[in-house]
């Protein structure tokens, strides 16, 4: 005979006395019993219906746990929110792709009136030897790039295309031959920033002598029926300088003088030529995306220019007294101290030492 609890044939062969305790810890409980894909029919069932031994039941989806769909509604209702408050703020001061809005370039231009006859010769070697720009380089080497060191944020790297494209500006603006003709533009805008493309095509479309809309605030361009170049040999001297201002902008400073050599626009080339000056200081400030793509946001533009006469709009071109020629009697429109854009009509004297002495 067995013992309490064991089987009366015994314990089964194979199995250790003992063994199915092991299983005594499995529960089939009812929610286990519910999950069972297949379901055994009662004796009742099988002998009428004469059916299988067991049925597939069918599956039930089983729905979202309470803790997940708490997270769905959680998802939802921060998504929802966060379009609202978008459309109802806008970010201010920002673009759609996060990017600081672009502030307009402020502008002077300033015509410096000659004292008396601009001066002039026939030899172009002796203009401008007896000039303050006898020891001036030619071209683009009178642009010369400092050495770029890191800074807390920026690479030697980044340093280095800030600078780059900032003379790339310089030179195209100052020196392209085809910019300082009036006939075209396009060298200069496509190293615009985008954000500032609308107020540089206003500045030639409509200029105005407001402090943003100058088109020679942005570049160097003559009158072409009045003046055009005797040498194509331009005489500059200046200086770049890069600093980091915050984590995300380097900024750029170009203070460069330029001496042209003019002669009336037609004339033959024996016909006396004259100097004009022009000194540009320009502020550009670049984030990231600016060095990535060779662009420049120009923030400042300061500009002296002559000899010039006062009587003259300088919105537009400049229009170089030449030779011979001195400034007309008059002088710019008044200015409105009421007006946001400040004093932009401005007149200077041209120093009797900036001419040449011939």
């Amino acid at each position: 005979m067995g013992g309490p609890g064991e089987p009366p044939e015994g314990t089964p062969d194979g199995f250790p006395n003992g063994a199915e305790d092991e299983y005594r810890s499995v529960v089939f409980d009812e929610s286990f019993v519910r999950a069972a894909r297949l379901q055994e029919y009662s004796a009742r069932e099988r002998l009428a219906d004469h059916a299988p031994a067991v049925r597939r039941r069918t599956s039930v989806r089983r729905g979202l746990s309470r803790q997940a769909l708490i997270l769905v509604l959680l998802i939802a209702v921060a998504f929802g929110t966060a379009v609202y408050m978008g459309v109802q703020h806008p970010t201010q001061g920002g673009t759609a792709t996060g990017r600081p809005t672009a502030e307009p370039l402020r502008m002077t231009v300033v015509p410096l009136a000659p004292r008396g006859r601009v001066p002039g010769t026939h030899d172009l070697e002796r203009l401008y030897a007896e000039s303050p720009a006898a020891q001036f380089r030619i071209g683009a080497e009178g642009i010369p790039l400092p050495a770029a060191r890191r800074t807390e944020h920026f690479s030697d790297g980044q340093v280095l295309a800030a600078l780059s494209t900032a003379k790339d500006y310089v030179v195209r603006s100052s020196l392209y031959p085809e910019v300082l003709s009036g006939g075209q533009v396009r060298p200069v805008r496509v190293l615009l920033d985008p954000d500032q493309l609308d107020q540089f095509d206003r500045s030639f479309d409509q200029p105005t002598a407001d402090g943003q809309h100058f088109a020679t605030g942005w570049l160097v361009r003559f009158d072409p029926a009045a003046a055009e170049l005797a040498d194509p040999g331009i005489r500059v001297r200046g200086s770049l300088y890069a600093e980091e201002t915050d984590a995300s902008t380097l900024e750029v400073t170009a203070d460069h003088t330029f001496v042209y050599a003019l002669r009336p626009a037609g004339a033959d080339r024996a016909a006396e030529a004259s100097l004009f000056t022009v000194r540009r200081e320009l502020h550009f400030r670049f984030d990231r995306e600016d060095l990535r793509l060779h662009q420049a946001h120009v923030v400042g533009s300061q500009l002296q220019a002559g000899p010039l006469s006062c009587a003259e709009d300088t919105a537009a071109r400049l229009h170089p007294l030449l030779a011979g020629e001195s400034a007309r009697a008059g002088g710019p429109a008044g200015s409105d101290p009421y007006a946001s854009a400040g004093a932009t009509a401005l007149c200077g004297t041209l120093a009797d030492s900036a001419q040449p002495k011939v």
